[in-house]
């Protein structure tokens, strides 16, 4: 049996291990694994389910998966005043890897945290928005504005670098002139490519992917990773490297050696003209929760159904059979519907769809996704250490986290010291992912208290005396990976393509980002499909 000291070197490294003799043993801090979802997801990799031989519902649309995805679906056909409408959802919580929680102290998020304020009030996103009540308006270039409540607070983000904290993502403390000029260098390049039009006026990097620009010219980018790239143009410095190859952690669960470059400059020019950037990024307490729920209030709870397994979906006369399984009491369930959005992973959906059991589709194949761990910690104090003050984020440089944010930070003042909830990251990019994904589903509780303490307690002065419980949610397979040759290969357009005209796929896989704007509108896309297909009109939100 593996030891806790051999967990801790395995996860975050020896020099961790070496922090840790250093210091007290850690406290026994109470807390739990609290996610539970793959144990009845993996029914779907053994034998025949028990099926129901009668309809529970006879449907116009079915949707499958309450993600960001399936909600936004919804939310659509919701909006066309479509009322043969159901969504199924495994979990007994909405969002998927958006989903939040909640406990005595504050609400928190389980996933993704934050969205980048729009730069434009066209879409289905700023009218997520605007139903939110968080638009205020629109300024001179026609861009909305928002509500400052929304807007992340002061201070933003933090570094911790041999023992102090410093401000910025970027490491400015002993950078050489060298170091500085590259990283002006790479500012000016992105700047440069986030200007950039084709010759229909489309931005070369837009969100969502598919309102941007499919030259070449830029498209050729996504047979490099984001590696190659920066070698290609001579930007060898570590603290640079460092800055873009946590970008690509954080925002894609990849390094920048498994990264396309495509989609890491992506990350640096979609959300900016080359003149100006966005407002900033978007927060709440329970993160891209509170989107959420803005979605599920559209949809409305009498159309939504979870604690569903559904195992499979086949053709059938006029329409689709899902059959599925209730998960307290696994009854079997039987439904019908003349128009279905799955909204699922890909790895879901080639083990749910009847046809593409029977037969792969090797598209398939290209779609990787690495798993994730994400903690919620509740401390009594907000934690505290030496140099630049406590931000929303705080990353640390040395390690193998991607550090964490403070989920109460937006519902705080910058002089509470009181109990807060800080929410920490933890992606698996090394090696192969489906190895990372059992070694993810072997650990303990016990293990990953260990490892986040490892992580935490050498950059904060007594967090071990603030710690009043850890929550560990392990997502195996939180996030599509943008590898390089996906983004602008065959396989995700192939993905796309509806069958037998009635059945449409949504999912952030679709758009090879994990980002709720490429969810957000893939579900909108589809539901549009269903639209056309049921013979509603109804003009675009796209």
């Amino acid at each position: 049996m593996i030891s806790r000291r051999d967990v801790i070197v395995s996860f975050l490294g020896a020099a961790a291990l070496q922090a840790c003799r250093r210091r007290p043993a850690p406290p026994e801090v109470p807390g739990a694994l609290v996610d539970r979802v793959h144990e009845v997801g993996h029914l779907l990799r053994g034998g025949e389910l028990p099926r129901a031989s009668e309809d529970a519902a006879r449907l116009d649309c079915l949707v499958v998966g309450a993600g960001a995805a399936g909600l936004s679906a919804a939310w659509r056909l919701a909006g066309a005043g479509l009322e043969s409408l159901l969504v199924l959802e495994l979990e007994d919580v909405l969002g998927g890897t958006a989903q939040s929680g909640k406990n005595e102290l504050s609400v928190f998020p389980w996933g993704a945290h934050y969205l980048p304020a729009p730069l434009s009030d066209a879409g289905p996103v700023p009218r997520l928005l605007r139903e939110l009540g968080v638009v205020t308006g629109l300024d001179q270039t026609g861009a909305p504005t928002f509500a400052e409540e929304v807007l992340i607070h002061e201070p933003e983000e933090r570094l911790f670098y041999k023992g102090e904290w410093y401000e910025g993502l970027y490491l400015r403390a002993g950078a050489s002139a060298e170091d500085l000029a590259q990283l002006h260098r790479f500012e000016a390049l992105t700047a440069t490519l986030a200007a950039a039009r084709d010759g229909k006026g489309r931005k070369a990097f837009a969100v969502p992917i598919e309102t941007g620009s499919d030259d070449a010219e830029w498209t050729q980018l996504d047979r490099l990773s984001m590696a190659e790239w920066l070698a290609r143009e001579g930007l060898t410095s570590p603290r640079l490297s460092w800055m873009v190859d946590y970008a690509c952690r954080d925002d894609y669960g990849a390094t920048a050696q498994h990264t396309s470059a495509w989609a890491a400059l992506w990350y640096f020019c979609a959300r900016q003209t080359g003149q100006e950037k966005n407002d900033g990024y978007l927060s709440w307490p329970e993160g891209n929760g509170k989107l959420i729920a803005q979605l599920a209030r559209g949809v409305g709870a009498e159309r939504v159904k979870k604690g569903v397994l559904v195992h499979t979906v086949e053709k059938a006369e006029g329409g689709w059979h899902a059959h599925a399984l209730d998960v307290k009491t696994r009854a079997p369930l039987r439904f019908f519907a003349r128009q279905v959005v799955l909204a699922t992973p890909r790895h879901v959906a080639g083990r749910v769809l009847a046809a593409w059991r029977t037969q792969r589709p090797k598209f398939l194949d290209a779609f990787t996704s690495g798993p994730w761990v994400v903690a919620n910690l509740s401390l009594s104090k907000r934690p505290r250490g030496r140099g630049f003050p406590l931000a929303w984020d705080n990353v640390l440089y040395d390690s193998k986290s991607l550090g964490y944010v403070m989920a109460s930070h937006q519902a705080q003042r910058a002089s509470d010291h009181g109990p807060a909830v800080a929410t920490w990251y933890y992606p698996l990019v090394e090696g192969d992912p489906v190895a990372a994904r059992e070694r993810l589903l072997a650990t303990t509780y016990e293990d990953w208290r260990a490892i986040i303490l490892a992580d935490l307690l050498p950059a904060h002065f007594g967090m071990e005396k603030q710690l009043q419980r850890i929550e560990v949610m392990r997502w195996g397979h939180a996030m599509v990976r943008p590898v390089p040759g996906f983004i602008w290969g065959e396989a995700r357009r192939q993905a796309q393509v509806p069958l037998e005209g009635s059945l449409h796929f949504a999912h952030s896989d679709l758009g090879g980002l994990a980002l709720f704007e490429e969810a957000n509108w893939h579900g909108v896309r589809a539901a549009e499909a269903v639209l056309a297909g049921l013979e509603r009109a109804s003009s675009s939100w796209l």
